[in-house]
């Protein structure tokens, strides 16, 4: 059948302008799609007043506060100084921090959740499956998961004295240990159960923890500031914690890694020992967010980052309620101050460490911060427990109510 010359004309027509509508509409998702987010910098100021009166009041010396959106940095500032003795030097984004327990999360339980992406573990394994030295004095049965909830039974910290023979004996000394309380019946939060990550770590890939970190997370996520044992080029831009006793008399540890324990096993541990910068941790956050890619680099896949960072419930021992955590991170503990008190509870999570660092991430409205000092300089007295607080309080309300 042959249309009129006229229809057939109305037809190309048609389908002509169809063409250019759905062209328009395609572009125009696309603008709309990288179109920034824009938040006003002014939400940000009273972050900045409570920044500045800590630094006033020898809290700490500086600080790097960044906040990101999306695949955006909304914000990025640095404050007051990187060090006060034995030099003066202002702060600089770039600073590179040493992260005391914010190792856990980034370092250890984001290795440990790779093996696990690959088949090489499951989190149900009994740890003395891959190593046997552990399964000793009741330890048989305890596993990673386990490990990674702190609900293990391990001690908080052994004595430092199972370090003064060097790191082959304190690893022996590790593995003798004997759970405090009964596995899996209790939260209580614990270096020693991930230090004993690491070793896991290193045993079923066979690189140490420093090395598959590298390889694995850092070279993939672009993250080239972080580093356990970071070399020396970058030493100016490390920001000092406090003084130890060297070779030649007392020495600022700067990229040499505070925690006593982590120094006794070569500056390369599960629970302590990595440095890095606040756009590294940004990198780090945003593929957590993305579900374990980004910039089409995949660490790990989608589900396995689904069950990471589902909350588990654990009961609390002697008191009403539950403590929740998810495989690293804190969720909802007495650790949770870093939440701040506009960031939902239970579905967001992060971590802090006692040399003044933390992180906080909101998955479900893809935003984070990253919150970088070395309160413990110069003199090992700054406390910035309260200031986290009211700065992630400030930096969530910014976030979420314009959403």
């Amino acid at each position: 059948m042959q249309y009129p010359i006229k229809t057939t004309h109305r037809l190309r027509l048609h389908l002509a302008m169809t063409v250019v509508l759905v062209v328009a509409i395609i572009v125009n998702l696309k603008v709309n799609a990288a179109a920034p987010h824009v938040v006003d910098d002014a939400r940000f100021h009273e972050a900045d007043r409570l920044i500045t009166a800590a630094i006033a009041s020898g809290e700490m010396p500086g600080a790097v506060l960044l906040v990101g959106l999306g695949d955006q940095i909304v914000y990025r500032k640095a404050y007051g100084h990187r060090s006060i003795e034995p030099v003066r030097q202002v702060m600089t984004t770039d600073t590179v921090f040493d992260l005391a327990s914010v190792t856990k999360p980034v370092a250890a339980a984001t290795a440990t959740m790779i093996l696990v992406d690959r088949g090489k573990l499951k989190v149900t394994d009994r740890v003395a499956d891959h190593l046997p030295e552990f399964g000793v004095n009741g330890k048989a049965d305890i596993t990673v998961e386990q490990l990674l909830l702190h609900t293990s039974g391990l001690t908080p910290d052994n004595h430092l004295r199972d370090y003064g023979d060097g790191p082959a004996k304190a690893f022996d000394r590790i593995m003798a240990l004997k759970p405090t309380w009964t596995p899996n019946t209790r939260f209580k939060y614990s270096d020693v159960g991930y230090m004993v990550l690491g070793f896991l770590v290193q045993k079923v890939d066979g690189r140490p923890l420093d090395l598959f970190l590298r390889d694995e997370l850092c070279a993939p996520l672009k993250m080239a500031h972080t580093s356990f044992n970071p070399p020396a080029s970058w030493k100016p831009r490390i920001a000092p914690t406090t003084q130890r006793d060297g070779a030649t008399g007392k020495c600022w540890l700067a990229g040499e890694v505070h925690d006593p324990r982590a120094i006794a096993l070569g500056g390369v541990a599960g629970h302590a020992g990595l440095f890095a910068t606040a756009d590294d941790l940004s990198r780090y956050c945003r593929a957590i967010i993305r579900g374990g890619e980004l910039d089409g680099r995949r660490v790990m896949r989608e589900a396995t980052v689904r069950d990471m960072l589902r909350p588990r419930t654990i009961k609390r021992v002697g008191r009403d309620g539950v403590d929740k955590r998810n495989l690293g991170f804190d969720v909802d503990t007495g650790y949770s101050s870093a939440r701040g008190e506009r960031f939902p509870r239970g579905t967001t999570f992060g971590h802090t460490g006692f040399t003044g660092p933390a992180i906080w991430i909101d998955r479900p409205n893809k935003c984070y911060y990253v919150f970088l000092c070395s309160r413990l300089h110069p003199d090992g007295k700054g406390n910035v427990l309260r200031l986290r607080r009211e700065i992630a309080t400030v930096v969530g309300k910014a976030l979420l109510d314009q959403q």
